[in-house]
């Protein structure tokens, strides 16, 4: 019996051990939240840009638009060689600059969409160090539409996000009525929810939920306090909810970072025309690597689908 509650007593140290060590490590690794490692744009890398638009006929120019913070935001707006006046903005991933959504700039210069590749804010060459995950980029996105639609007629405008790209281009949706649709790939549903998983050392939310909770709680707290937001208010699932605007939803079958169960929330909370394809054999945004056809032929069609139904944008004064 002695011998029974000695155990004991070693587990419960072990577990409030681990508990208190998750709290610090929460402490610790939430300012790092809103600051991740910036990844410049290589001179070798814009050469290369040009002569793959150069192949196909296509040309970019810079395109800088301020914030509504003051910050610039940078990146490119890109002309197809046979516009068929409808564009896409593309939005990466964390930690990621424009050339990361070049795959997907490449294929819809190719049937005549007009893109817009920008630099997130706290990435690539656009100023800012702090990310919000949608708070503050949304209102980025608006800035942009903005600017935009004064420079350019057009017809429709869409926006493709990969990652956080995709939950931040659901978020702009959500608050502007002149984007018309949204293909968004492997997004997270709240940022409260998909901490959970890297909590879990992305192997399992439950972990993130139960173990590892305080980690969870004190990094998003420090986040909150420093991003000047709270973290139930980054939310796509509620985005979609609050406006009935059509979206494409891909989630990656082998995705450990934002698992599937992200994208059929937000495939359950939207309220307006809704697609959801789950990819098989596939990591976090690889859609268009593991199945490139068929990644080319969902979105097209949707993109088309929009474009047949709705009005076309008012043309600029």
């Amino acid at each position: 019996m002695a011998k029974l509650r000695r155990v004991a007593w070693i587990l419960c140290a072990i577990l409030i051990a681990t508990l208190v060590f998750s709290a610090l490590a929460g402490v610790m690794i939430g300012p790092g939240i809103l600051h991740p490692q910036r990844r410049p744009l290589s001179e070798n890398v814009v050469a290369l840009v040009d002569r793959r638009f150069a192949g196909i006929g296509a040309r970019h120019e810079d395109f800088a638009v301020v914030a509504r913070d003051g910050i610039t935001l940078r990146g490119w707006k890109v002309y197809p060689a046979r516009p068929k006046g409808d564009w896409v903005a593309l939005l990466h991933g964390l930690g990621d600059n424009r050339f990361g959504t070049y795959g997907q700039a490449e294929m819809l210069l190719r049937y005549g969409y007009g893109v817009v590749m920008m630099d997130a804010r706290g990435h690539g060459e656009s100023g800012g160090e702090m990310v919000t995950y949608g708070w503050k980029e949304r209102n980025d996105s608006k800035a942009v539409d903005d600017a935009l639609l004064s420079s350019e007629n057009v017809g429709h405008l869409f926006y493709l996000g990969e990652s956080m790209g995709a939950a931040v281009a659901l978020q702009s949706a959500g608050v502007d009525s002149r984007i018309a649709g949204v293909v968004a790939e492997a997004s997270f549903r709240n940022l409260r929810e998909v901490t959970y998983d890297y909590a879990g050392f992305q192997m399992s939310p439950f972990l993130g939920k139960t173990l590892f909770r305080p980690a969870t709680i004190t990094a998003l707290r420090s986040a909150e306090k420093e991003g000047g937001f709270k973290a139930d208010d980054v939310s796509p699932e509620a985005a979609v909810a609050s406006r009935a605007f059509p979206v494409l939803l891909i989630c990656d079958a082998d995705d450990g970072r934002i698992p599937c169960r992200h994208a059929q929330a937000i495939y359950n909370a939207a309220i307006g025309p809704k697609e959801l394809w789950v990819v098989p054999n596939s990591g976090h945004s690889m859609a268009m690597g593991t199945e490139p056809n068929e990644f080319a032929r969902r979105v097209l069609a949707f993109l088309a689908n929009i474009a047949g139904i709705q009005q076309a944008l008012p043309a600029s004064k």
